[in-house]
C-alpha cells in the first residue's frame, strides 16, 4: 500500500532524505569524475555514462565498477 509523505513516520521521513542525500552525493561524484576524465579514460561513451549516472544507486555504482578504465 502507497503512502504519501504525510503519514510516514519521522523514522522513516529520515530514512527517505538520508537515502536521497546519498544518491545525489554520489551521482555528483560520478558526474564530476567523467567531466575530468578524458574519453580515452572511459570505457565506452561519456555522455552514456552521464545518461546512466541518473539511474539511481546503480548507475553511479556501475560506472565507478566499469566505467573507468584502469590506470597503469
Amino acid at each position: 500500500m502507497k503512502k504519501h509523505w504525510s503519514e510516514l513516520s519521522t523514522g522513516r521521513r529520515c530514512t527517505v532524505v538520508v537515502v536521497g542525500i546519498a544518491q545525489l552525493i554520489l551521482q555528483g561524484v560520478a558526474l564530476r569524475d567523467i567531466a575530468k576524465r578524458t574519453p580515452a579514460q572511459v570505457n565506452g561513451p561519456k555522455a552514456g555514462w552521464v545518461a546512466a549516472s541518473f539511474i539511481n544507486f546503480f548507475g553511479p555504482l556501475a560506472y565507478f565498477a566499469m566505467g573507468r578504465k584502469k590506470s597503469d
